[in-house]
């Protein structure tokens, strides 16, 4: 860990609900176990925007780390059942460290094991927005982590699944105004900066595209499941919902009071949006996604430039299987993604109308439920 330099004095802060993702890299310092002195250094920033009345979040990784630790166990054993054990037995130590620090700034905390399926259906959205908020209100730090003793996915490093993307659920969950992504290195930069040191970091990023999204090689560390790409794509996630996101150095000295304090460091991903209403957050966060929908040029650009509903005529292909009014993502021919929306039509129905004008929809299908595939105000456009 990095030597302190003279203490920083924070200015106001420049954000006022805030999620921190802790890496396991930066909480082990690159070791085999969790490190006491880095950690204490990491609450007591938080503690310290705490008693400025901000409301805060953790998402730590760790508890695999943890857990192998403690059982004292070599790397090889490294199966799915193996890794649940490691994070049955970590996540209790984890949490233990972590409440054995913020006591020393009498702070309140509080743990949520999350999975995907937790968050997929709405009620299950929003009860745990329901919680997340009331702990918040009560002036407890939540600790959340992926319950890794039956989340499958995640320990299989399944692209949805890592902590990086469920720190952007989360923020994306509670409304946040800021998301800081701590790691151990210092940002998104042109290379990977531990194998070429002619690497610049790029500090600040308007909007991710195909260039952003081929610098940012996974190159995750040892400990860690996420690498650099994860971390773009939670960028993209977090900032689509109208959510600020900092990639970070976190063994800086003060790195979190300063970035709240609005101090350029890391990477800065701006936000696209203002802030989404709930119900396109919860279409935006992919959780509750059941197939997709690829479309011709003239429907990509009537859906990002002039704001219209999808017709059938655009859609070229579908993906998957889904029924009417689920949430499916709208890609363009080249296999960009333009966003999601809530479908009218079942994915066997869009199957038979795809190419058709609106009026065969009837008599293509005996039926019909309204002209838009997807409507407008059914749509998020990324």
């Amino acid at each position: 860990m990095k030597t302190r330099d003279k203490k920083f004095s924070s200015p106001a802060p420049a954000y006022h609900r805030i999620v921190v993702k802790l890496g396991t890299s930066l909480l082990t310092g690159g070791g085999d176990h969790l490190d006491e002195n880095i950690m204490s250094s990491l609450v007591a920033q938080i503690a310290k925007l705490h008693r400025q009345g901000l409301e805060l979040l953790i998402v730590s990784s760790g508890a695999i780390t943890a857990g192998r630790y403690k059982l004292g166990l070599p790397k090889k054993l490294s199966g799915i059942p193996y890794k649940q054990v490691f994070s049955s037995v970590g996540q209790s130590r984890l949490m233990y460290a972590y409440e054995q620090l913020f006591s020393r700034h009498d702070i309140t905390v509080a743990q949520a094991l999350l999975t995907k399926a937790d968050l997929s259906d709405r009620a299950g959205y929003l009860n745990t927005r329901n919680t997340l908020l009331a702990l918040l209100e009560l002036r407890v730090v939540c600790i959340i982590n992926e319950n890794d003793v039956v989340a499958v996915d995640e320990i299989q490093e399944a692209k949805f699944g890592d902590n990086d993307n469920l720190s952007a659920m989360v923020a994306n969950l509670v409304d946040a105004d800021l998301l800081l992504l701590l790691t151990d290195i210092a940002g998104l930069h042109t290379a990977d900066p531990r194998l070429d040191p002619a690497a610049r970091l790029i500090p600040q990023v308007e909007r991710i595209d195909s260039v952003i999204e081929q610098l940012a090689t996974d190159s995750a560390g040892s400990l860690g499941i996420g690498g650099m790409m994860t971390k773009i794509e939670a960028a993209k996630l977090a900032t689509a919902s109208g959510i600020a996101v900092i990639i970070a150095d976190g063994r800086e000295p003060d790195v979190i009071l300063k970035l709240a304090a609005g101090k350029a460091m890391g990477t800065h991903f701006r936000p696209l949006t203002n802030k989404l209403e709930s119900r396109k957050r919860w279409m935006v966060s992919g959780l509750s996604t059941r197939g997709g929908l690829v479309v011709d040029s003239g429907a990509a650009r009537a859906l990002r430039k002039q704001k219209r509903s999808l017709l059938a005529t655009g859609i070229k292909q579908v993906e998957g299987e889904f029924g009417r009014g689920d949430v499916v993502t709208v890609y363009d021919d080249k296999g960009s993604l333009l966003g999601c929306g809530i479908t009218n039509y079942s994915s066997t129905d869009i199957g038979t109308i795809k190419g058709a004008h609106s009026d065969k929809i009837a008599t293509l299908l005996g039926y019909d439920y309204g002209a838009e595939v997807v409507h407008r105000n059914n749509l998020v456009v990324l």
